[in-house]
C-alpha cells in the first residue's frame, strides 16, 4: 500500500521565505481560503508583498489580529 504523499511545494512565502504548496490552480480549494483576515490586514499585505503567503504566516496574522481561522471544509 502506498502512502499518500502531499503535493510538492510550488511557491515560496513572500513573508518568511518558506516553501509551501499554493493551491490557487488546484482542483481543491487552496488552504488559504480557510483563513479569515480583516480588510485592513489584507490591504497591508497587498501593499507589502508580491505573491502568496504560506498558511503558517496567514494563520499567525489572523491570530495577531483576532480573526479566526475558518473550519476546514469537508
Amino acid at each position: 500500500m502506498l502512502d499518500a504523499q502531499p503535493p510538492p511545494a510550488n511557491a515560496a512565502c513572500a513573508r518568511c521565505g518558506a516553501a509551501f504548496r499554493c493551491g490557487m490552480d488546484d482542483a481543491a480549494p487552496c488552504p488559504c481560503t480557510r483563513i479569515a483576515l480583516d480588510a485592513r490586514t489584507l490591504a497591508e499585505l497587498r501593499d507589502r508583498y508580491v505573491g502568496c503567503l504560506c498558511g503558517r504566516c496567514l494563520a499567525a496574522l489572523a491570530e495577531r489580529n483576532g480573526t479566526a481561522s475558518l473550519p476546514a471544509s469537508g
